[in-house]
């Protein structure tokens, strides 16, 4: 009736939707910090409406868990070992920068985790480079299309309301910032949290409990409604930090303006969630801030602190992957058996009894 559950994978899923509680808190600011810095919403508002969002956002497709259970590297490295290293460092890298204030990505953090634990694992070759160089490229492309997609957008709305009153004008993008600011947190649920489902799943294939099939990953309910409870709890606790540094440091917005930097990085964000493309929130909404601000004047922009967070993005990946490594050299000194295959075990103990 019951079906043994190895302590490894529970740990695995337990750290999964640790990660996504962190995502949560670390990752509120990007669907709130510019409703709450105009003064459209009270911060708590602000938080409970984008905690239900990120829940909704997350029950809603599964093409980016699938691009992270299965589109890294080979399946048969994807011992324990390399799983739970990654969330570790993923977890120490994340709360590092949330700490520090540094708007930094939750996706780059594992893919750069899981990058570094197969590498001591297995070695270089046991890399999707492919698929690895694309997610890597759109550290500078998801950022960049934000920037020049809400400089469009904040020009051609300039343009249209240029014969209106200022107050009017006011008015009436409050209210639109609030449809921004949903789609902006439902996108982030939808994008984020199917990376801790993503990695589950892997978890779930190691040990045997799911098939990888062809296609996409066929995600258990269970994980998608615990990885979704998971992301809006964190939500819900705020990342006052992160919130601080988006909506106040890197430049100053009014509701027009948070209304085009969240309706653009919200567009980046459904188009790459639909290719499975695991981009950045942090890095949509930082570049679509970023171009908002440029338009007002390049000086409106506080680039010393936008080239800080640009410096933080480029070291996640390096750093997670060395983190990593040193994760699962101790972890396998710790714990050796978690670098076997329990896949591969159960394949060779079925063809012995067969062969018996």
């Amino acid at each position: 009736m019951f079906q043994y559950v190895p302590l490894a994978l529970i740990v695995i899923v337990l750290l999964a939707w640790c990660i996504d509680y962190i995502n949560g808190f670390h990752d509120t600011a990007n669907a709130i910090a510019t409703v709450v810095a105009t003064g459209v919403l009270p911060a708590k508002y602000a938080i409970i409406m984008a905690a239900i969002l990120n829940f909704t956002g997350a029950l809603v497709g599964t093409s980016v868990a699938t691009t992270i259970a299965k589109g890294l590297a080979d399946g048969a490295q994807m011992v324990p070992a390399v799983v739970i290293a990654a969330l570790l460092a993923a977890i120490f890298w994340d709360l590092l920068t949330w700490w520090f204030g540094i708007p930094s990505s939750t996706s780059h953090t594992l893919m750069g985790g899981l990058a570094g634990a197969v590498v001591a694992h297995a070695g270089l070759g046991a890399l999707k480079w492919a698929k690895l160089r694309e997610i890597a490229a759109f550290i500078v492309i998801s950022p960049a299309l934000g920037f020049l997609v809400a400089a469009i957008l904040i020009i051609t709305i300039l343009w249209i309301v240029r014969r209106m009153q200022v107050h009017k004008v006011n008015f009436a993008f409050r209210k639109l910032q609030l449809l921004s600011a949903s789609a902006m947190a439902f996108t982030h649920g939808q994008n984020d949290a199917q990376k801790a489902m993503g990695v589950i799943c892997l978890g779930l294939i190691t040990y045997g409990f799911l098939e990888p099939g062809v296609g996409k990953v066929a995600v258990p309910l269970w994980v998608k409604i615990g990885s979704a409870l998971m992301m809006g709890a964190g939500t819900a606790t705020g990342g006052w930090k992160i919130i601080k540094t988006l909506g106040h440091k890197i430049a100053k917005l009014k509701p027009i303006h948070g209304f085009a930097a969240e309706t653009a990085a919200a567009m980046v964000l459904f188009t790459t969630a639909h290719f499975g493309i695991p981009v950045s929130t942090t890095h949509s909404i930082s570049g679509a801030i970023m171009g908002v601000g440029a338009t007002m004047n390049a000086t409106a922009v506080r680039w010393g602190l936008a080239g800080n967070i640009f410096i933080a993005w480029l070291l996640t990946i390096p750093v997670s992957a060395l983190l990593a490594m040193t994760f699962y050299k101790t972890l396998i000194f710790v714990a050796p058996e978690l670098k076997a295959n329990p896949r591969a075990e159960q394949v060779e103990m079925v063809r012995q009894h067969h062969h018996h």
